[in-house]
């Protein structure tokens, strides 16, 4: 058996899964501060403990992934300021002692999919989660794409639709993807979260705009061969066919991409790829395959 934490910045969810990355048992809590909430982490796999061979973690960040670092493992420079500069991987493994798997919650949702999906075509994927916040990963022939650190492709610069006056509620730039498409920033702009917003409403444009660029860099930096789009905001079924129509208008057939329908996409396991892929990311660690 094999655990699995996808550490978001608003629910924690924990799991137990078999050889076959099958979900057995699965428990959510909302994220409050590090003591509490790695309480009810500690609370859950205790009672599994004796059959975990390792775990998977997927964190939301900034995080340390460096190896050689001496703050491997923590949660670095996070708004969540009870968090920031947390030893997350040193706690979790005082109160667990199983090989550890340590990256971003984005980077285990891609490998979710990558392993499920598309792993048997060997492609090349990158996957966005456009939620409370927006992040992105990258797999490249089967590992992750990182270097001093891990991709932060939520905060690339968007242009400003003609339309949209609003100015982002990133505080750290102006005009980031994230601030200006992820959920608050919908709420903020519209003074009503997304899910209250009606279909035929002209601002899901706005918003398609801002997710399309996102694809538009991507493809020209990474030329991969599918872009997942995952997360909340995303649960909106019309928006990923918006996104598709504005990125076309955007590369205006610079590059010849795959199949658009089979390019941009939706999650194929939805709101468990984070929890798949931890699992995934849990098994690799102890049986190296």
């Amino acid at each position: 058996m094999y655990g699995a934490i996808e550490a978001g910045g608003t629910k924690f969810v924990c799991a137990i899964g078999n050889e076959d990355l099958k979900i057995i048992e699965q428990e959510s809590f909302p994220t409050t501060d590090p003591e509490e909430t790695m309480h009810l982490v500690e609370k859950f796999f205790k009672k599994h403990q004796n059959n975990i061979e390792s775990i998977g973690v997927g964190s939301f960040g900034p995080i340390d992934v460096d190896k050689s670092s001496e703050t491997y493992g923590y949660i670095t420079s996070t708004p969540k300021k009870a968090w920031a500069y947390f030893d997350f991987v040193g706690s979790l493994k005082k109160r667990i002692d199983r090989p550890i798997a340590w990256t971003t919650d984005v980077n285990a949702a891609a490998y979710g999919e990558f392993i499920n999906s598309y792993r048997q075509e060997n492609l090349n994927v990158v996957y966005y989660t456009i939620g409370t916040g927006v992040g992105g990963g990258a797999i490249q022939n089967g590992e992750f794409i990182q270097g001093f650190s891990h991709p932060e492709m939520g905060h690339m610069k968007v242009v400003s639709h003609p339309e949209d006056s609003f100015k982002g509620n990133c505080p750290f730039h102006d005009n980031c993807l994230e601030g200006m498409a992820a959920g608050p920033a919908i709420e903020q702009r519209n003074g009503k979260k997304g899910q209250e917003i009606p279909v035929e409403d002209p601002f899901w444009d706005i918003e398609a705009y801002y997710i399309a660029q996102s694809a538009y860099n991507t493809t020209l930096m990474l030329s991969p061969d599918v872009i997942i789009f995952g997360g909340g905001v995303m649960k909106q079924e019309h928006l990923i066919e918006k996104v598709r129509k504005e990125f076309l208008n955007l590369i205006n057939d610079y590059v010849k991409t795959p199949d658009i329908k089979e390019y941009i996409v939706t999650p194929k396991l939805g709101q468990n790829a984070g929890t798949v892929g931890c699992l995934a990311l849990a098994k690799k660690l102890v049986t190296k395959k």
